[in-house]
């Protein structure tokens, strides 16, 4: 018998991490996140500026210093935080300033959100060794910042594709970075997605 009083040898539950990562509009990066192996909740919102509990028009505006973001709680020993941050420059422009295709302004700006010291060195490296890869072309310029507070988006955005899959910007901005998801990273795929 083990000291909690059960007859069997379970192996510890691994403590579920965050990360909180910005790579444009918050529905794309979401519809990526939830298909990916050991990713437990993925939630649309807002950090990164001052505005307290902003609107999506408040953001929308610009002027908040927030980013569209998602906020994902995942298993690390399914995915770790560096196969997440692989998914993140793979799935998104990193070199654009400000922008993602058509989307445009600071709310739509590429940006990790650091929890602590050793998601800043993984980070760091990660966007290093991006950069060296040389798959861009340009400079990539996502910025690394601490995370501080995230607010999340209003019911409509969260779960956004699965909900209107047919919405024009779905399929044509959202289908192709699924696709792409799918073909680079088919490992690291969900059973239900693939």
């Amino acid at each position: 018998m083990s000291p909690d009083g059960s007859s069997e040898n379970k192996p510890p539950a691994t403590k579920l991490e965050t990360a909180t990562l910005a790579g444009g509009c918050f529905w794309c990066t979401e519809a990526i996140f939830k298909r990916v192996r050991g990713v437990q909740k993925v939630v649309s919102g807002y950090t990164g500026g001052n505005m307290e509990d902003p609107s999506y028009a408040q953001v929308s505006s610009g002027r908040t210093g927030h980013a569209e973001a998602v906020q994902i709680t995942f298993d690390p020993g399914v995915v770790s935080y560096d196969m997440l941050l692989d998914v993140f420059f793979s799935t998104h422009d990193p070199t654009t300033v400000d922008r993602q295709g058509a989307d445009v302004g600071p709310q739509y700006r590429s940006t990790i959100f650091y929890h602590d010291d050793e998601q800043r060195r993984t980070a760091e490296a990660s966007k290093g060794r991006w950069q060296a890869f040389g798959k861009f072309g340009d400079k990539i310029v996502t910025s690394i910042e601490p995370f501080k507070r995230f607010y999340p988006a209003e019911d409509y955005h969260q779960d956004y594709y699965a909900a209107n899959p047919h919405a024009s910007y779905c399929t044509i901005v959202i289908d192709p970075k699924v696709k792409k998801l799918l073909r680079d990273f088919g490992d690291e795929v969900k059973e239900e997605y693939k």
